[in-house]
């Protein structure tokens, strides 16, 4: 069983997208996986009026292993805020021990387990806590997604500082181009796997963010993170 922590450099940077795109590549390769959201702002009511969360939805569709929603999503909120606003509105606590618990379950299941966080690496779970928090609590290794547009390189060092700093491994990156008319995109993606210490797992480029595109991440690139 392996498992990793996908973050960003910022928020609306593709890690939906990107955790999607793996797990369909996973499955393709032959890996039984599956997609979690610990915590979740923003979505629909299902049919028993638990928000269900657009991005949650979109792992179940890519994924091959079916786990409860309350596994797959220990917490979702209505409104579409920070999480540590989004749970102080409905007067909830996050708990790691949750989450946790909810990501074992995942990982007894599953060959491999995508948790994906909400915002960026230091977006704040509570008053005290930040998702580079749980994901020192699931002790899980991560995949950095870097929305390629104006600004990244910064934003992107910055977060892999803040990730090492932490001890937390680093198991690779992705180069999602999220600005189709960036200047110098080639130049910027070349600099990245210069300076950062980790695989570049794939660049995704405007054109192919399309249903469907399972093989964005070949094979070898994917074994880069066993």
């Amino acid at each position: 069983m392996a498992g990793f922590f996908v973050t960003g450099t910022d928020t609306e940077v593709g890690k939906t997208y990107v955790t999607v795109q793996l797990i369909r590549s996973l499955v393709a390769n032959g890996y039984r996986t599956v997609g979690m959201k610990p915590i979740a702002s923003g979505g629909l009511s299902g049919q028993d009026g638990r928000p269900v969360n657009e991005d949650v939805l979109q792992h179940a569709n890519a994924a091959n292993v079916a786990a409860p929603l309350e596994w797959r999503n220990p917490y979702a909120f209505s409104d579409p805020v920070s999480p540590h606003l989004a749970a102080a509105r409905a007067n909830t606590h996050v708990q790691f021990s949750v989450v946790s618990q909810a990501y074992q379950h995942l990982a007894a299941l599953a060959e491999v387990v995508l948790v994906e966080g909400a915002g960026g690496w230091l977006a704040p779970v509570s008053e005290n806590q930040t998702m580079s928090d749980l994901a020192i609590a699931l002790n899980l290794p991560v995949i950095l997604v870097v929305g390629v547009r104006l600004g990244c390189l910064n934003h992107a060092m910055l977060t892999v500082e803040s990730i090492l700093a932490r001890n937390v491994p680093l198991a690779g990156w992705v180069a999602n181009c999220i600005d189709p008319v960036m200047p110098c995109q080639d130049e910027n993606v070349a600099y990245l796997s210069s300076a950062i210490a980790a695989p570049r797992l794939g660049t995704l480029h405007w054109n192919e963010q399309v249903e469907g595109a399972e093989t964005v991440f070949d094979t070898e690139r994917l074994k880069l993170l066993f």
